[in-house]
């Protein structure tokens, strides 16, 4: 399972396709300096990005493989 505390390198190590879920989600800066440092919720935040609905997105992904 995902949470919003964890970083965006941390997620991706999980599944590399939820590259493609952050991609869609408006999040193009998957290898900048800062998605080893600011978590998800950090992340979705200055990209005006709901962080739960798109934990939830993330999560049903991984439930569903």
């Amino acid at each position: 399972m995902v949470n919003k505390n964890m970083n965006i390198m941390e997620i991706l190590q999980i599944d590399e396709a939820i590259a493609g879920i952050l991609m869609d989600a408006g999040m193009h800066c998957l290898g900048c300096v800062m998605a080893h440092s600011e978590d998800l919720e950090q992340a979705c935040a200055v990209h005006g990005i709901d962080a739960d609905k798109l934990v939830d997105k993330i999560n049903a992904y991984l439930e569903a493989k």
